[in-house]
């Protein structure tokens, strides 16, 4: 018995490192099983952050589900301490998902200078091939494509910054949209609501009730106020305003998840439910929001397991996500 226990004594505890996790995150990928796959890669990188291999891996899952803002912040943040070289190929594959073909030509060229026998040497030359063919193509000016793709550049990173409440640093980008883009009309109302969570509710109400006249029953106008006339205590005015939206299905998937984060920012939990439960997962992975408002929903309906499940889905996707305070937590930090 002493002799067993002594050799018992000596088994050293496993203690998983980032490379394991990192396999594990890879074979999840080979799989196809992307939610784990992203979880597996997260935990080597919170294990190894330095090792660009990890980030670029990573990119590549969420490149795979579509979301090509998370893959390109990842990508980026490698290149600001490492020159990994196959960045620059991933970030042309991904600008050319979102249609930005100028910027995906010029990663593609800088890749191709910087290793021209690389991995992706053949990838990155067919690439380039078939942006020439869709420029060659294109019958609007050059100018105009670039102007396309400064627009989508900036709805990009405006729309992230809204959906991780990053309102002060959103609100120069959103100027400098309304001075390039004034006929863009979307982007008036991220200002309004970038102004109200700000401090200035009073000049974001403004805006939103002249646009509503100008333009009758207007839905970003209907949405921004409903929430707006809530977060005042205006209850009188929400009640007006969200008996009319109440009615209201829309047919773009944003706009379905910003009513439905609304109605259970505004306490209608039952009707927020029945909302995102129409929504498709795939079409809501990239909104934070959609993971965060659903999670609440959930739990003040009492389906408590549902909302874990949904928050710590959402953590994976967004990491953002972990600096805010679930709902079971609320009690706690009181």
């Amino acid at each position: 018995m002493n002799k067993q226990r002594k050799k018992a004594n000596k088994l050293l505890p496993f203690i998983p490192d980032a490379e394991f996790y990192f396999s594990k995150g890879v074979k999840a990928f080979q799989k196809q099983k992307f939610d784990q796959s992203i979880k597996w890669l997260t935990k080597a990188i919170d294990l190894d952050s330095t090792n660009p291999l990890y980030n670029c891996q990573l990119s590549v899952v969420y490149t795979e589900i579509g979301k090509y803002h998370r893959a390109n912040q990842l990508l980026n943040s490698v290149l600001q301490h490492d020159d990994y070289v196959d960045c620059y190929y991933l970030l042309a594959n991904n600008y050319a998902h979102l249609g930005l073909l100028n910027d995906s030509m010029k990663y593609a060229q800088t890749y191709l200078e910087k290793e021209p026998d690389g991995e992706f040497g053949e990838e990155a030359k067919m690439l380039m091939e078939l942006i020439e063919f869709e420029l060659e193509d294109e019958e609007m000016d050059d100018w105009l494509l670039e102007e396309e793709d400064d627009l989508l550049k900036y709805q990009e990173t405006v729309f992230y910054m809204l959906e991780n409440e990053e309102w002060k640093k959103a609100i120069p980008l959103i100027h400098e949209m309304l001075l390039l883009f004034p006929d863009h009309l979307s982007v008036r109302h991220d200002y309004a609501q970038a102004l109200f969570y700000t401090g200035n509710e009073k000049k974001a109400i403004e805006l939103e009730q002249k646009y509503l006249k100008e333009m009758d029953h207007s839905l970003h106008s209907m949405m921004n106020l409903a929430l707006f006339y809530y977060e005042t205590e205006e209850y009188d005015a929400y009640d007006t305003i969200m008996s009319e939206l109440i009615h209201v299905y829309p047919l773009h998937g944003d706009q379905q998840i910003k009513l439905a984060v609304i109605m259970a920012k505004t306490g209608k939990y039952e009707t927020a439910y029945q909302r995102f439960n129409k929504i498709r997962r795939s079409m809501a992975r990239g909104h934070l929001s959609f993971y965060k408002w659903f999670s609440i929903t959930c739990y003040h309906l009492g389906k408590k397991e549902i909302a874990f499940e949904l928050w710590e889905d959402g953590c994976m996707k967004h990491r953002a996500l972990r600096d805010h305070v679930a709902p079971w937590q609320e009690s706690l930090s009181r």
